[in-house]
């Protein structure tokens, strides 16, 4: 079962999978919000009805087929949050979480009782340390220059920064081999002296009044800013990529989850597939994928949103 979108229960439809043959799940489930969306009914008799009775059971087979190496990702308002990290603890246990991410929304609704909410929730835990998980990287920004102090290295015409050659406390970490005198300052390094030397005539190292260096990292040799656990730089669902399906989430969010927790090649599942937003993303990503859900129109709605990509 690879590339398929299968309408039905997920429960039933899970039950259809093998043991560990999943290697990354995300899904956008119902919020029991009350709410009729149209597309489907939000709405269960409580909430403990809903965690336990609704999602446990699906949790719980997700486990079952996702692989040693898997993760899972469940996106959630913030107002159930809390609910499904308490059910995330009990089934996969506390030490596999991995984050909680803030993925901002925006929105510009008034609201006289309450802060609005301004961002939604992935939840994101993992089945074991060798689970995947692949760093991303942002370009610097002139907000980081301008923070980071980048100079323009007045030998090659390129942008660094600089960093710490030597160990502020050494008494901490004691190191005699790298405890020697360079440009009369005795310290202990983070280099050998060959390295330093190196460093020094390759025009590596920027000095201080006190004669002091720091080694300089130019902007184009390292790998840019670190994804961290508030991705405010993708915005909800655009116009050009709208279908006509309630609560439907951008491509670029999935492609970021995609890439982040799982390689190419790798067979990822949605049991909430809506109109099959990670089907697409897998597509653009190099990987397989399983998708299921309730409503026959969001199948319809991602045959055709494939075709005409």
């Amino acid at each position: 079962m690879i590339n398929v979108y299968k309408v039905g229960d997920n429960l039933d439809l899970l039950s259809e999978l093998d043991n560990e043959s999943v290697d990354l799940i995300y899904f956008d489930p119902p919020y029991n919000t009350g709410r009729d969306f149209s597309d489907f009914k939000d709405k269960y008799p409580s909430m403990q009805s809903y965690r336990e009775d609704f999602l446990r059971p699906r949790v719980k087979e997700c486990k079952r087929v996702l692989r040693t190496i898997g993760n899972i990702i469940i996106h959630v308002d913030p107002t159930i949050s809390h609910h499904v990290r308490m059910l995330l603890d009990d089934i996969f246990g506390e030490k596999k979480f991995v984050n909680e991410v803030a993925w901002v929304t925006g929105g510009n609704a008034k609201n006289k009782k309450k802060m609005n909410r301004f961002h939604d929730t992935l939840i994101c835990y993992k089945m074991s340390n060798k689970s995947v998980f692949n760093p991303i990287y942002l370009p610097y920004d002139e907000k980081y220059k301008k923070s980071s102090s980048v100079k323009i290295c007045e030998h090659i015409d390129k942008e660094y920064v600089t960093t710490a050659i030597h160990n502020s406390q050494p008494h901490i970490n004691p190191r005699p081999n790298l405890r020697y005198e360079w440009n009369g300052h005795l310290k202990q390094w983070y280099v050998s002296i060959e390295r330093m030397k190196s460093l020094h005539e390759n025009n590596r190292l920027a000095y201080n009044k006190k004669g002091i260096p720091r080694i300089k990292r130019y902007l184009e040799e390292m790998e840019g800013i670190p994804v961290r656990d508030v991705w405010a730089d993708i915005n909800n669902v655009q116009a050009y990529e709208k279908l006509d399906y309630a609560t439907q989430k951008p491509v670029k969010l999935l492609d970021r989850i995609i890439k982040m927790f799982s390689n190419e090649r790798d067979l990822v599942l949605d049991i909430f597939a809506g109109s099959g937003t990670l089907g697409r993303s897998a597509l653009r990503c190099g990987r397989e994928y399983i998708l299921f859900d309730s409503n026959p129109k969001g199948k319809d709605l991602f045959k055709e949103s494939i075709i005409n990509e």
